[in-house]
Formats: C-alpha cells, structure tokens, sequence
C-alpha cells in the first residue's frame, strides 16, 4: 500500500457550529474560494508531502467532494483525536504528520516538525507557538522541550496549532474503537513539543469566528458583505448590503429578492431554501 504522509482530521460533529452543520462539516467551509480541508492540503503539498489522507463523518459525501487528491477514510462512529487515524496506522513510513482540518493556515512547517521529531526519537511531537492569551488549552515543556503533563508548571504556555508528529511506534499503541491523544500520553516516549515563532493560523470553529475570518482574510469574496459570510455558491441578489445583518449565506443560498433578515443561515438543500436562526440571535 502507498504510505501516507501527511493525515488531515476532519471528522467530528461539528456542534459548535451550531445550525451551520446542517449543511457543511467544518472542513468544508470556503475561505478565498477554497475549503479549509484544501487549505491543510496546500500546506502539506508546499512541504514536500503529496500524499494525503483524511477522515470524514458528518456529511461524508460532501467531504469527498471536496477532497480532491485526498484519500478519504468514513468514520461512520467517531472514533475520537488519536483514533482517527487508524487507517494509516500500517501506513506511516517514518513518521506521519497530522493537521486538524477545522483550522485556517496558508502555510505550516511541517518540514520542520518532521525533521526535529525524528531527530529527537519522541512518539509524538506537537507543533507550538507562543500562548496568545485568550480561552485556548495551554502547553507546558520542560527544560527538554518534552509536554508536561499539568498546567502551570516549567516552560511556556504554548499554543498547540493543530500540527503533530507520530512515529509508527505510537501509531501501533492505538487501540481498536475510540481513544483520544490524552489518554495516549502516558503511554508514550516523552513527547515533545517544537516551538516556532508565530505564523498566520485560525481556527474557524463558530459561526462567529466563520464571519470573522471572511471579512478579515477574504473581504472581496466570502466577506464582502460586511458582517456576513457569503459561500461562493450563494446568491445574495441586489442591495444585499443594507438587506442582511449578521447572516451566513452558506451553500446555493437564494433568499427571497425582497428579503431583509438578520441573525439567519441561509442554504439550499433539495431545490428548497432553508432557513434557520444563528446561535445568539433576538
């Protein structure tokens, strides 16, 4: 069988989009006209790493469509963040690198994560950068760079970016079924963490962060209607910027030419325009 470099994970029930996973898992969203799972591709290509593989739950169908040069595993029960990636546990070569699909990156480098793995001899090495502030999970080394398993303590906080490293050895601890990394762990050769500076990355988890990230990143496509995100396949219609507020126009969305709505998901699904409120709508 062909070995697999690179593994994106992009199964999950997508809850925190709330009424937006009706119609896309997360990986399928569009920034710049262009999903976020082949964003994660792109990134992985520009490496040096082909050869790709992801895992797909809710909506598998729309997943594959979007998966173009992407091998695509269905995970009809979920099977948790390190039991996902049993079908490229045979599959690995010397090292497989993995990247959470939900996240926004143009590039990552993974080179780089791979080489200083390797060298180090760990089981699994995660890719960190300086702790922003704000609600993320915070990572802790020690002086060796290997993650710590309380916060608080030795060298940090770090932000996990969504990248990693596994050997095969820790590929072969995965158990049949689910299992999470955190439960890995313990079980593992010192895991590591390798600090970078910085780099242009986001996660795009909410439908508020959805909204964000187009008018920052894609203000002449999915945010050019200010406050709303517009999928490439939408049709807003005429005036559409004094008519919607705070509104996802999401796949072959067509609202109604004389529509005025705001706090709203727009999409198409089987000839009929759906609409539903966003979280946090009056």
């Amino acid at each position: 069988m062909t070995e697999i470099d690179g593994f994106l994970l992009a199964a999950g029930l997508g809850t925190r989009m709330g009424p937006l996973s009706e119609a896309l898992p997360k990986p399928a969203w569009t920034l710049r006209g262009r999903s976020l799972l082949q964003w994660g591709a792109e990134a992985f290509r520009a490496e040096g790493f082909p050869r790709l593989a992801c895992n797909a739950h809710l909506h598998p169908d729309r997943i594959r469509v979007i998966a173009d040069g992407i091998e695509t595993f269905e995970e009809p029960i979920l099977l948790g963040s390190a039991g996902g990636l049993l079908p490229a546990r045979d599959r690995a070569g010397d090292a497989l690198l993995t990247w959470n699909a939900d996240i926004f990156a143009s590039s990552v480098p993974f080179r780089a994560l791979k080489a200083a793995h390797l060298a180090s001899g760990a089981d699994l090495t995660w890719l960190l950068v300086p702790h922003p502030g704000g609600p993320w999970t915070k990572v802790w080394l020690d002086g060796k760079g290997r993650v710590l398993p309380t916060d608080g303590t030795g060298h940090g906080p770090y932000l996990f970016t969504g990248a990693a490293c596994w050997s095969p050895s820790a590929l072969a601890l995965l158990p049949e079924g689910a299992s999470e990394v955190r439960d890995l762990l313990p079980r593992l050769r010192h895991p590591r963490g390798l600090v970078v500076e910085a780099f242009p990355w986001r996660e795009v988890g909410t439908p508020e962060a959805l909204i964000a990230a187009a008018s920052e990143l894609a203000p002449d496509q999915e945010g050019r209607l200010a406050g709303c995100y517009l999928h490439p396949s939408s049709l807003p219609g005429p005036g559409a910027e004094s008519r919607f507020r705070r509104c996802i126009l999401g796949p072959g969305a067509t609202p109604p030419a004389a529509a005025e709505d705001h706090d709203a998901f727009w999409f198409e699904e089987d000839g009929t325009q759906i609409r539903l409120a966003l979280p946090g709508s009056r």
